[in-house]
C-alpha cells in the first residue's frame, strides 16, 4: 500500500494500472482529460502497456472490445456526451459478453451541456447505457479513496461477470485532490494466470456468465450468435439450457442482472438508527449531505442517510426496509434536474414515506446551507 495526495482523475488511472489495466483507448473531453494524460505518461513505464488515443470516441470503445477480445484488462474513460458516442461499442461489448472497464467523469447536459459536475447521467448509466436492454454494474463512489478502491475492483467484476462495468463519477470528483492509500500492484504472475484462465474464450469464443462450467465455442460463435449450432450443442454438452439466436443471449444477461440483486448490492447507512428524515444521495451529493446532517445533528435534528455505493443495482431492499413510523419524510439529494434517482426511491418505497427533493443542476455543486434550508422547511 503507497498512500499518496493526487488528483481524482489521476488516482483512477493509477488505480487501473495496478489493478492490471494494460490497454486504454479514450478521446479527450472536459473534464476527464486527465484520465488518458496520465495514462500516456505512466504508459512508458508500465511494461506492456499499451495507450491509443482514437480519432474518436467511437473509435476507442472499439478498440477497447478489441483488445478485450484478445484478453487484455481494457478500459475507456469519457464525460456525458462523449459516453453516449460510446454507446454502440458498449452495446456490442455486452452483447459479446467482453469484460470491459468504462469511467464516466460526469458534466452537465443535456447535449453539448456545460464542463462542470453534474449528476445528469444516472439514467443513462442505470437504465439506458446502449441499445438492447443489457445493464451494467455501476459503481458510485463519493471520496477519492473510494474511487480508487472501486476502480481497482472493477475489473475483477467484470471478467466474473463477462460484461462492462461503469464507474460513474463527476467533475467534482475528477478534479478535486485528497490523500489516498493505492493498492499494490496485480503482480506479472497474476496477470499471466488471469489471462490463462481467458484462454478458452479470448478472440475465437466466449464463456457462459458466471463461475462455473465454461463453454467454449467455435470462431463466427459467441453470446451474440446464440443460435450457432456449434455453441448450443456444447452448452447442451455443460448442462446450460439455451434459448437459440438473440433470445438466448437476452437470457442470460438477465440472470446476470438477477444475481446482481441477490450478490452485489452495496449502500451505506448513515446515522439511520434514530433517523426522521432521510437523505438519499450518492457521489458528490452525498459528500456534502454528510456535512449538512453534522450541522443539522449539532441542532438536534434527527436526520440520516441511505447513499448507494452501487447506483445498479440499486439497494431497493434498504429503502424498503425504513420504518414509516419513524421515518417521516425521506429527501432525495442530487445534482440534477429533473431528479433521476429519486424514481428508483420512489419505486423502492412504494408510496409508504412522503418524498421530496433538493436539486441542483447544470454544473452547478449543491451546497450544504441548501440542504440544511431544505431539511428545515419539512420540520
Amino acid at each position: 500500500m503507497e498512500r499518496q495526495f493526487m488528483k481524482g482523475c489521476e488516482a483512477i488511472a493509477e488505480a487501473a494500472i495496478r489493478a492490471g489495466c494494460r490497454f486504454f483507448s479514450g478521446y479527450p473531453i472536459t473534464p476527464q482529460n486527465e484520465i488518458p494524460e496520465y495514462f500516456s505518461r505512466r504508459a512508458p513505464e508500465i511494461p506492456g502497456f499499451v495507450f491509443r488515443q482514437g480519432e474518436s470516441e467511437v473509435a476507442s470503445v472499439n478498440m477497447v472490445m478489441g483488445a478485450a477480445a484478445g484478453g487484455a484488462r481494457a478500459m475507456t474513460s469519457s464525460s456525458s456526451p462523449g459516453v453516449a458516442l460510446k454507446a454502440e461499442g458498449l452495446s456490442y461489448t455486452a452483447g459479446s459478453a467482453l469484460p470491459m472497464v468504462l469511467v464516466n467523469v460526469s458534466r452537465g447536459g443535456p447535449g453539448i451541456g456545460s464542463i462542470q459536475p453534474a449528476q445528469q447521467d444516472y439514467w443513462q448509466a442505470t437504465k439506458a447505457l446502449g441499445s438492447g436492454g443489457f445493464r451494467t454494474l455501476v459503481f458510485a463512489p463519493h471520496t477519492l479513496q473510494e474511487a480508487v478502491d472501486m476502480m481497482f475492483s472493477a475489473f475483477d467484476y467484470a471478467e466474473r461477470d463477462n460484461n462492462p462495468v461503469v464507474v460513474l463519477v463527476d467533475g467534482c470528483i475528477g478534479a478535486m485532490m485528497e490523500p489516498v492509500t493505492l493498492p499494490d500492484f496485480v503482480s506479472d504472475e497474476q496477470l499471466a494466470e488471469i489471462r490463462k484462465k481467458r484462454q478458452n474464450w479470448t478472440t475465437t469464443g466466449f464463456s457462459r456468465r458466471d463461475s462455473g462450467t465454461m463453454v467454449e465455442i467455435g470462431s463466427g460463435g459467441g453470446r451474440i450468435n446464440g443460435g450457432d449450432p456449434a455453441f448450443v450443442e456444447k452448452a447442451k454438452e455443460a448442462g446450460i439450457t439455451w434459448a437459440t439466436g438473440t433470445e438466448g443471449n437476452n437470457k442470460s444477461m438477465l440472470d446476470l442482472q438477477e444475481r446482481w440483486k441477490v450478490n452485489d448490492v452495496a449502500h451505506e447507512a448513515y446515522l439511520l438508527d434514530d433517523a426522521e428524515i432521510v437523505i438519499a444521495s450518492y457521489g458528490t451529493a452525498a459528500r456534502v449531505a454528510k456535512s449538512a446532517i453534522s450541522v443539522l445533528r449539532r441542532e438536534g435534528v434527527k436526520v440520516g442517510m441511505l447513499r448507494p455505493k452501487l447506483v445498479n443495482p440499486f439497494p431497493t431492499a434498504a429503502f424498503a426496509a425504513l420504518d414509516p413510523a419513524q421515518v417521516k419524510h425521506i429527501l432525495d439529494v442530487e445534482m440534477s434536474i429533473p431528479a433521476q434517482m429519486v424514481e428508483d426511491v420512489e419505486a423502492a418505497i412504494r408510496g409508504t414515506i412522503p418524498v421530496s427533493t433538493c436539486l441542483r443542476s447544470g454544473g452547478t455543486i449543491i451546497s450544504r446551507e441548501e440542504i440544511v434550508n431544505a431539511i428545515k422547511a419539512l420540520l
